[in-house]
């Protein structure tokens, strides 16, 4: 029996990455994956592999920073599934620019996707499940640069920090309405996944030299692989995390307890 057995759950950004290890993950453990990214190829790719392994899922286009988008595609999932779970608001880009070289469009873009994106996506997931008299959670993708400050990921640790703060808000106004709905964020600290990869060319370094780089700065010695960020994930998708609201959960190779 699988820990997520009967729930519908939305992941986006599902496409590659952290997103992908989580849906693949969340359809093992049981759950009616709802992968939901703006990479249509990749997405459906992730969605033909988890049918492969005997799992079920479908895909829904989405552009995270539209309401429009996130209403049609709330209206898909109750279509298909009659409910939606849980869930996890992954969707992110990231920005290797210090605060002097920011200029607004940058600012735009980054928090539009990251923490405009969470806020539409926390808002329309609350009230998909909030009739549902289920237990659900919606979990929220934030970063180590949700909790320190980097100088060189200024607009990224910018739009995370807004993510941690809002997501409490939301825990705390599910429990004053009474809605059986955790509201918590995930603080990944640096993984091997594409986001990564762009920002090492951001620092003018290749992957492998920025991955050797940053790793080595990581207590543990390394840096975290996306099963290691989707495992927790699970942790707050099932019923097992059901007194566990507006929290921060960090996942970071130790980076933060230095």
């Amino acid at each position: 029996m699988g820990r997520l057995d009967g729930k519908a759950a939305m992941v986006t950004g599902g496409a590659a990455g952290i997103g992908k290890a989580t849906a693949t993950l969340f359809a093992k453990e049981g759950a009616k994956v709802i992968v939901a990214d703006i990479q249509e190829a990749a997405a459906r790719k992730t969605v033909d592999e988890i049918r492969q392994n005997n799992g079920e899922a479908i895909f829904i286009h989405l552009d995270v920073s539209q309401e429009a988008a996130w209403q049609k595609a709330m209206e898909e999932v109750i279509s298909t599934y009659g409910k939606l779970n849980i869930l996890v608001n992954n969707a992110g880009i990231s920005l290797a620019k210090d605060i002097v070289d920011t200029t607004l469009e940058d600012w735009n873009r980054i928090m539009t996707v990251n923490s405009t994106g969470v806020f539409l996506g926390t808002k329309y997931g609350i009230l998909t499940m909030r009739d549902n008299g289920e237990l659900c959670s919606i979990i929220n993708r934030s970063s180590i640069d949700g909790q320190i400050a980097e100088p060189g990921l200024f607009a990224y640790c910018a739009s995370k920090g807004a993510v941690t703060i809002m997501s409490k808000s939301a825990a705390l106004a599910c429990g004053e309405r009474k809605y059986t709905i955790r509201v918590n964020t995930v603080h990944p600290g640096y993984v091997h996944t594409e986001l990564t990869e762009e920002e090492a060319r951001g620092y003018g370094l290749t992957p492998e030299e920025y991955f050797k780089k940053v790793g080595a700065q990581h207590p543990i010695g390394c840096i975290g692989e996306p099963m290691d960020v989707a495992y927790l994930d699970l942790y707050l998708a099932s019923d097992e995390s059901k007194w566990v609201t507006g929290a921060e959960f960090t996942v970071d190779g130790g980076w933060t307890a230095q």
